[in-house]
């Protein structure tokens, strides 16, 4: 088996345990950013990943969740952001950078311009780092949009005087939680393999919820965002997937679909641990 990971610190967590020997995986861990792990699941070079929900949602033929592991908010997500120049109202016509290491919140964004905020802004995705702001500012741009500890990052550095938190907007506009990734095992690998490294994720992930002022050390040190920041970040974050995580989710699913950027599906789950 071959288990995906993300290395940004929104996945400590989960990861802590199995990083310190205290969880052992039947697994070899895979690092890579949310595009690179999306594209490894579905060529089948991972058998269980951490993914972007739209990946899973492009490809749920292929995919069964791992039952209650998310990366969620129900409310600020702090990490994933678009830095404007002028009020999102105001980008009418105007160029905005996305990432190119997330889907979801690219889509995410995608939807809050046509139906919340009625803009159409003109889209390019950014080749340069978030934090680069050198390069950034070499570039035609009034926003852009920003993921993952580079966001965490850039927050710190008041360079664009709007900043829109896009799990807190996504609250706002349905009263839902947002579920930005999950966990999803490909649907050939042996059930009792997936479910062998569903259980020490869980195992993993309750010791990094009891341990999140070590794990906020940590990731100040690796990232250089303040520790209070690092506290409250993940302390915000959820990673469970409850009726009302999924309530989210299939809304999010439902508008990508009514816009044809996602085909209609239904989830489908590996058997509970």
């Amino acid at each position: 088996m071959r288990l995906g990971r993300i290395p940004w610190i929104n996945c400590y967590p989960i990861y802590g345990a199995i990083d310190r020997g205290l969880v052992s995986v039947p697994a070899e861990l895979v690092t890579g950013t949310a595009a690179e792990l999306n594209d490894l699941l579905a060529a089948g070079e991972l058998q269980v990943s951490v993914v972007s929900a739209v990946e899973y949602a492009r490809n749920a033929a292929a995919y069964h969740l791992l039952p209650d592991l998310a990366i969620t908010c129900d409310g600020p997500v702090h990490s994933v952001a678009l830095f404007s120049r002028r009020p999102v109202a105001e980008l009418d016509g105007c160029t905005v950078l996305l990432t190119a290491s997330s889907r979801t919140s690219v889509l995410l964004l995608d939807l809050l311009c046509r139906h919340r905020w009625k803009v159409q802004p003109r889209f390019a995705t950014a080749r340069a780092e978030a934090t680069d702001l050198a390069a950034l500012a070499g570039l035609p741009h009034e926003a852009v949009l920003v993921i993952g500890d580079a966001a965490l990052l850039l927050a710190a550095q008041s360079v664009y005087p709007v900043r829109v938190d896009l799990g807190l907007e996504w609250k706002r506009w349905t009263g839902l939680p947002f579920v930005f990734a999950v966990w999803a095992a490909r649907r050939e690998a042996p059930a009792a393999a997936a479910g062998a490294v569903h259980r020490r994720l869980l195992e993993s992930r309750a010791w990094g919820l009891e341990h999140l002022d070590l794990l906020s050390r940590e990731a100040a040190g690796a990232t250089g965002v303040p520790e209070p920041v690092c506290r409250e970040y993940l302390g915000d974050l959820d990673y469970a997937l409850s009726y009302r995580h999924l309530a989210g989710l299939t809304d999010f699913f439902r508008r990508l679909a009514q816009d044809s950027l996602v085909p209609d599906g239904s989830l489908s789950f590996i058997s509970a641990a």
